[in-house]
């Protein structure tokens, strides 16, 4: 009969033993799921706040290159296009008959161009495409289109752009604003002109959206 009293004693002892450890680790286990939770919610409202801010960037920057954009407009006559992938940018940047020289109020344009590019295209592609009027031959034209391409690339990289990211383009009497119109007969000038073409593929995805959010004409 003691050994069974014993018995019983040291069973409800275990138990009682048993019972305690394992609310115990219960409690740990709810503080340790609680600490989580908590962790993961911090997590997701820091991502939410990041999230807002870096949306909030790409409106500002958005923002910011429309404005700059009608300033071209504004102040040079800008035209702006946008195409697949790229923005095409068309200054009043002419030349005199048989010149590839850069005039002094296309230096101008070309210099503010190129402070716009390093604020929202860096790393992007320029191309400067060249043109002349159509008097002269082919083969005359497509080098003095070169030579005033070049030129103006030129005066790119004077303002900073980096030489691997311009690139320049001849073509010659091809694509004429106003055809016919040579020398100095009215419109021949607006054929003796360069275009600039900004690639926006490659960019990151901020630069992506903001040039192509702009309403250009």
């Amino acid at each position: 009969m003691r050994i069974v009293r014993i018995a019983t004693i040291t069973l409800v002892a275990a138990t009682t033993v048993t019972g305690c450890v394992t609310s115990r680790t219960f409690k740990r286990t709810v503080t340790a799921q609680q600490a989580a939770l908590d962790s993961e919610r911090h997590e997701r409202m820091a991502a939410d706040s990041s999230y807002a801010a870096e949306l909030g960037a790409v409106r500002a920057d958005v923002a910011s290159l429309r404005t700059d954009l009608q300033n071209l407009r504004t102040e040079f006559g800008a035209k702006i296009t946008a195409m697949e992938g790229a923005v095409k940018v068309t200054f009043p940047i002419n030349f005199a008959f048989d010149d590839a020289t850069v005039n002094p109020d296309g230096a101008a344009a070309v210099q503010r161009l190129a402070q716009v590019a390093q604020k929202h295209f860096t790393g992007s592609v320029i191309t400067v495409e060249g043109f002349a009027d159509p008097a002269g031959s082919q083969s005359y034209n497509l080098d003095l289109s070169r030579r005033r391409a070049d030129n103006v690339r030129a005066e790119l990289l004077a303002n900073g752009l980096n030489s691997e990211n311009v690139r320049a383009v001849g073509y010659g009497k091809t694509r004429l604003v106003n055809p016919g119109a040579e020398r100095d007969e009215p419109g021949a000038e607006a054929n003796r002109r360069v275009v600039f073409v900004i690639e926006t593929k490659g960019t990151d995805s901020q630069m992506t959206a903001s040039a192509s959010s702009p309403t250009v004409q």
